[in-house]
């Protein structure tokens, strides 16, 4: 409450102030009241910020510009823009990250427009989200009636109407997203990216991200460890949408390491004094830009929990039942499963995130004799061949080996696959080994590839495994 006496002079430019409520022209008033402040989630009662200390900006792309247009709700300024009225506009909203990942939401219109003709507006807040963060998650109001304000002027003076709109948000810009919905009814799309928990989690449906907000919601969980001592996942857990996404379980992504430190030192995360690099939190939306330009690499499964993932128990994709996380997300059919379904994917360590899904079932044929060594396999599409695949490590005998197989390249159709096995120690015996049938299933269609091999061969010898004969 004391910044807004320090602010006083300035409010009285842009409205007027009160114990509980702030009023800015063109916005709207913000009061700290319940649901916004007082409550059990969100304990500490904030004031959003003057708009001009938030320092908003909305960056224009379109398939046109080789830069950005700074743009504002001003048809003197619109006018000089590439702005297209028949093409759909998305916003992308940034929440809180480290200097070095700032300028992501810019990064993700440029990569949208590789293959979308859009108008891409990506947002700064940098001022308004580096501050305290019970204040930070307070501006965040600002900014979303600023967008509300925006697409209310873009529909008046271009006559467009909610239904061209779509709003990606991250972090605490996912319930900016939401607060949108509120004020801009009849939303084509809200994208969630790993909406944050602190004050949200449990909150009143006004406060955070719903499914009330736009008619299609979509969310995807990266970071989603309780935020507790040493844990500390900034994420929020639980279906929000009407379909939600947990990519590797939702929790910890690969290459990431967990957040620590105590979760009463919320503001430690915005100034360095807990151990946070971001990394789980940002892949939502790395995951996300990447899927604009690679989309089948993010089929997410049906599943009731993250272990019957792991187990391959949802494996594979039957009838119409895997969506596609990310961009194309819109495309799935809702009714084909459950209210209320989890989707669940395996993603890489680094880029390209995208993983591309096989089980394949082999048929060892060789010597009865228990050897230890090591099995793989790799397969060749009409696109692209896969590296060699570790299929088994431990003793080799006659029988089936199976393994669920995550490639970061899409080779389209299997051709041919190949086997190949190594001795872990040397035998003198010099077994040899085939890959008398190998049967891969595509994850993503339930398709079944059947290949057929033939002579045995020595250590370290590639045998080709072709198409079985029909």
């Amino acid at each position: 409450m004391t910044q807004i006496w320090v602010l006083g002079a300035v409010l009285c430019l842009f409205g007027s102030a009160y114990a509980d409520e702030v009023c800015y022209d063109g916005l709207g008033c913000f009061s700290d009241l319940p649901p916004w402040g007082g409550t059990k989630e969100r304990p500490l009662a904030k004031l959003p910020w003057v708009p001009g200390m938030i320092e908003t900006r909305f960056l224009l792309f379109t398939p046109k510009n080789k830069y950005y247009h700074e743009i504002k709700a001003d048809a003197k300024i619109m006018k000089v823009t590439n702005y297209n009225k028949l093409k759909a506009t998305r916003f992308i909203i940034p929440g809180y990250l480290e200097a070095k990942d700032e300028d992501w939401a810019q990064h993700m219109c440029k990569d949208m427009l590789k293959w979308d003709s859009v108008n891409c507006i990506a947002m700064e807040w940098k001022a308004g989200v580096r501050a305290p963060y019970a204040q930070a998650a307070n501006n965040a109001r600002v900014v979303a009636a600023q967008v509300a304000h925006m697409i209310n002027f873009l529909m008046g003076n271009y006559k467009q109407t909610a239904d061209k709109f779509h709003i990606i948000g991250h972090s605490l810009g996912a319930h900016a997203a939401g607060e949108v919905g509120r004020l801009v009814p009849n939303l084509a799309r809200i994208t969630g990216l790993d909406p944050v928990e602190p004050y949200f989690q449990g909150a009143s449906r006004d406060v955070r991200l719903d499914t009330s907000d736009a008619a299609f919601v979509d969310v995807i969980h990266t970071d989603s460890l309780p935020f507790t001592k040493n844990k500390l996942g900034l994420g929020m857990s639980g279906n929000m949408g009407h379909i939600d996404f947990y990519p590797n379980g939702g929790e910890l992504m690969p290459g990431c390491s967990k957040n620590s430190g105590s979760p009463s030192n919320l503001d430690g995360i915005w100034e360095g004094n807990v151990n946070f690099d971001g990394c789980n939190h940002a892949r939502a939306y790395q995951y996300y830009s990447e899927s604009t330009v690679k989309a089948h690499g993010f089929v997410a499964y049906p599943c009731p929990d993250k272990e019957s993932f792991a187990a391959g128990m949802c494996f594979p994709c039957t009838g119409a039942s895997c969506p596609l996380m990310g961009q194309s997300a819109i495309k799935f059919n809702l009714t084909s499963v459950p209210t209320g379904t989890k989707f669940f994917l395996t993603t890489g360590k680094k880029e390209p995130f995208g993983r591309y899904s096989y089980r394949a079932k082999v048929l060892l044929d060789g010597s009865v004799w228990p050897n230890p060594g090591f099995m793989y396999i790799s397969l060749k599409g009409d696109r692209e061949e896969t590296e060699s695949i570790q299929l088994h490590v431990g003793m080799l005998s006659p029988g089936f080996y199976e393994l669920l197989i995550n490639t970061d390249k899409d080779v389209g159709e299997i051709k041919e696959m190949t086997f190949q096995w190594n001795n872990h120690i040397f035998n003198p015996i010099k077994p040899t080994y085939s890959a008398s049938r190998i049967e891969l299933v595509r994850g993503k269609d339930n398709k079944t590839y059947n290949f057929c091999g033939g002579d045995r061969v020595g250590e370290k010898v590639i045998q080709s495994v072709p198409p079985c004969k029909t």
